[in-house]
This record gives C-alpha cells, sequence and structure tokens, in this order.
C-alpha cells in the first residue's frame, strides 16, 4: 500500500466518516433530541450556546471535563476506570460497521451484522459492570434493572435483526443495503421487525419508558452515581455515539441505508446525506416515544418484551419465512 493510500485511509478513521464526524453527529443527535422533546412538552430546550442552543451539548461535555474527577473510596478502582473507557471505545467501533458514505461501512466483512449485534449486547455488560463496580447500592439496583431489561428485550431484537438477514439471505451488512436497491424493507413484510427494533433500542439507551436504571426519582442517578469529571463526561459522549449507532442501524436494515438518487462524482456527499436524513427521521421516533410515555416498572418491561414484542418479532420472521 502506497503512503497516499495509507494517508487517505487514516483520514476516513480520523475524521471523515470516523472519529470527528461522529462525534459532531453525536452532539447534534443530542441536541435535536433534546430540542425536539422541549418541543413536544412546550418548553424551549437549549438555547444560548450557539445559534437555537446547537453547542449546548459540547458546552455540557467541556463542563463536565473540566469539573473534578472523584474515585469514592471502596470502589473497585480498576473496573471504576475502565467501564467508561472501554464504553467509549466500543461504541466508536460499532459505527466504524455502519454505511455512512457508501453501501460500505469503514470496517465491512463477512458478517458484520452479528458483531454490530454482539456490541450492543457488550455495551449493557459493561454498564452492568460500572454500576456494580461502585459498590453503591443504588448502582447496583441500577446495574441489576439494565441486566433484566436486556433479559427482555435482546431475544425480539435479535429475531427482528435475523429476518432481515433472512430477507436479504446474508449477514453482511453492505448486501443487506444492497438487497434494499428497489425497495426498502419498511415498506413490505419487515415492517414489523421495524416496530420491535425501536422499542427495543428505546430499551437499550436507557430512554423512557425503559429507563429504569437511572431512574432519578427513586434512584438518584442508578448504575452511573458515583462518576463525575471525566469518566461521567465518556459515558455521556459513549451513550450520544450509542445513540447514533443504533438510529444508523435502524437505517441500515430497515429505510435502505444511504440509498437514494446520487448524482454521478457526488456520491459519497449523498449518499452521507441520505443517512443521517433517514437516522434523524428514527430518531424523531424515539423522541415522541420519549415524551408520550411514562416509566413503567422494571416487571412490566419485562412483560411488555415478552408478552408483545416476543411475539411480534416471531410473527414477521415466519411471514419472512414464509415470503422468502
Amino acid at each position: 500500500m502506497s503512503l497516499e493510500s495509507i494517508l487517505f485511509e487514516t483520514l476516513k478513521i480520523t475524521i471523515f466518516p470516523g472519529f470527528v464526524f461522529i462525534f459532531i453527529l453525536a452532539l447534534f443527535y443530542e441536541w435535536f433530541d433534546r430540542k425536539f422533546y422541549a418541543k413536544l412538552q412546550n418548553r424551549v430546550g437549549p438555547l444560548y450556546a450557539g445559534p437555537f442552543g446547537i453547542l449546548q451539548p459540547l458546552a455540557d461535555f467541556i463542563k463536565l471535563l473540566s469539573k473534578e474527577d472523584i474515585v469514592p473510596k471502596g470502589v473497585d478502582k480498576m473496573l471504576f476506570t475502565a467501564a467508561p473507557l472501554f464504553s467509549l471505545a466500543l461504541s466508536i467501533f460499532a459505527t466504524l460497521l455502519l454505511p455512512i458514505f457508501s453501501i460500505n461501512g469503514l470496517l465491512s466483512f463477512e458478517g458484520d451484522l452479528v458483531i454490530a449485534v454482539v456490541l450492543l449486547t457488550f455495551l449493557c455488560i459493561i454498564t452492568f459492570f460500572a454500576g456494580i463496580a461502585s459498590y453503591n447500592r443504588f448502582s447496583i439496583i441500577g446495574a441489576e434493572r439494565s441486566f433484566l431489561q436486556l433479559i427482555g428485550y435482546e431475544i425480539p431484537l435479535m429475531i427482528s435483526v435475523v429476518a432481515v438477514a433472512l430477507n436479504a439471505q446474508s449477514l453482511t451488512l453492505s448486501n443487506i443495503v444492497y438487497s434494499q436497491k428497489s425497495l426498502w424493507y419498511i415498506l413490505g413484510p419487515n415492517v414489523l421487525g421495524f416496530i420491535v427494533f425501536l422499542f427495543a433500542a428505546q430499551a437499550e439507551l436507557e430512554r423512557i419508558p425503559f429507563d429504569l436504571p437511572e431512574a432519578e426519582q427513586e434512584l438518584i442517578a442508578g448504575w452511573n452515581i458515583d462518576y463525575s469529571g471525566r469518566r461521567l463526561a465518556m459515558f455521556r459522549l459513549a451513550k450520544n455515539i450509542e445513540l447514533v449507532f443504533l438510529c444508523g442501524l435502524a437505517t441500515t436494515l430497515f429505510l435502505g441505508g444511504p440509498l437514494g438518487p446520487v448524482v454521478s462524482g457526488y456520491e459519497p456527499l449523498f449518499y452521507t446525506l441520505y443517512f443521517v436524513i433517514k437516522s434523524v427521521f428514527v430518531l424523531v421516533i424515539l423522541t415522541v416515544v420519549r415524551a408520550l410515555f411514562a416509566r413503567l416498572r422494571i416487571d412490566q418491561i419485562v412483560s411488555f418484551s415478552w408478552k408483545y414484542l416476543l411475539p411480534l418479532a416471531i410473527i414477521q420472521f415466519l411471514i419472512v419465512r414464509l415470503i422468502v
């Protein structure tokens, strides 16, 4: 490989569509989510930091970085320090699988869909260990709730993803995108899978009505109660990047990924634009769900997942199996 090729690949990973682009996109998604959520509740939302408050997430991130980084006595220091680092690293790594500027992600290989789903599970496991590492009664309860939610939504999420893979007859994200060249899967029998995936994604992100692990009225801040400063900033950023990843994964699986009408020679620009617009559409749905519902109890979440999400996912899988 020539020096020019190495430099080009390095720029793709670090700048676009790599780390810098994902960082900016994550902050933009947080601003959009907060602004739209406030509008639905007849509030103003972020306003003063930048035009329409668009720089507020960046200001909050910088503020957390500048605050004192406190490590309480009695915590597992190694796990307490490693959890936010691993959470941020895995969330960034996951976004590299998304086909943003072409039908291939920066990391594209056979069976990459399996890795994408496994990374979601790992992120939840890291959340569990982060809460356990504090040895705080509230953080432990939040960590246990996070794991209980995982038991509820993980299987419906897997089945909805497997049904899409079955429809495309591939476990590779680029092949799934290409198979939607003529018709997006959301416009076919996979619409049920799209609904299941959105509810499971809401639970994965611990957003209302599935925010039991962090329920501030009950657990103060849940599993991350003892985190502050740089560690809390990394967790917050990791959660924003995970939001980008899940919206992007829904776009890839059900909305044709970055595909759309393009002008020859400007494909990366148009592909990126389509990908962002479609993933923002998914974000709008997640925000509306967040605004419409109240928090559920942990037993209601597990019951909802097994009684409603799982049967819907199985029905969708059987329909796709019959068609294919």
